[in-house]
């Protein structure tokens, strides 16, 4: 996993430097984005990097967890859309940014994605993106194929879910995942 993160990482470095593009925090902060996360693999590798703060730290981002996945099921039920930021995110900056999920890696710059059956579909970046790259004249896609990840991902995952026997399917944020952690040897709760 930290292998497939690394490349990821490096990747969507390089296609960012081509650009010319960097990420510094922007009023539509990604971080404010509800994004659900599917593997069992990014659930696992966050409770490892949530081992490796202190037990007070890990309780106040549980709290702050708690806090939010209340918050999100409140406006759900009224039909809402509520931006909030992480219980990671700590003075604009992510407290577990080398154990982040893939979607926290590769979001921002325009990408591809080859779907089963032929099928590409184009994401145009970030408003962040476009506002950086405008400026400097520097719009002109330049290839991001995700699949490549998507798929070892997903070899990971299944590896893993046979290894384990977890069958369940996931579909949490990073405030519902926190919140289940509850292992002892953490600290928790």
């Amino acid at each position: 996993m930290e292998a497939l993160f690394c490349e990821m990482d490096r990747t969507y470095a390089a296609v960012a430097d081509q650009y010319g593009f960097r990420c510094n925090g922007c009023a539509d902060n990604c971080c404010l984005t509800r994004f659900y996360h599917h593997t069992l693999l990014e659930y696992l590798y966050l409770v490892e990097g949530m081992g490796t703060l202190e037990s007070g730290v890990r309780q106040a981002i549980r709290k702050q967890a708690l806090t939010i996945s209340a918050k999100m099921a409140d406006t759900d039920r009224r039909g809402e859309t509520l931006r909030i930021m992480c219980p990671l995110n700590r003075d604009e900056r992510c407290m577990l940014y080398p154990y982040r999920p893939m979607i926290c890696r590769l979001h921002g710059i325009p990408h591809e994605l080859h779907r089963p059956g032929g099928n590409v579909t184009k994401h145009p970046g970030c408003d962040a993106f476009f506002d950086q790259c405008r400026e400097s004249g520097n719009t002109e896609y330049i290839r991001f194929d995700r699949t490549p990840f998507y798929r070892q991902m997903a070899t990971l995952e299944k590896e893993l879910r046979l290894e384990t026997g977890y069958a369940d399917k996931i579909k949490l944020t990073i405030a519902q995942m926190l919140v289940t952690i509850t292992d002892s040897a953490y600290e928790i709760d």
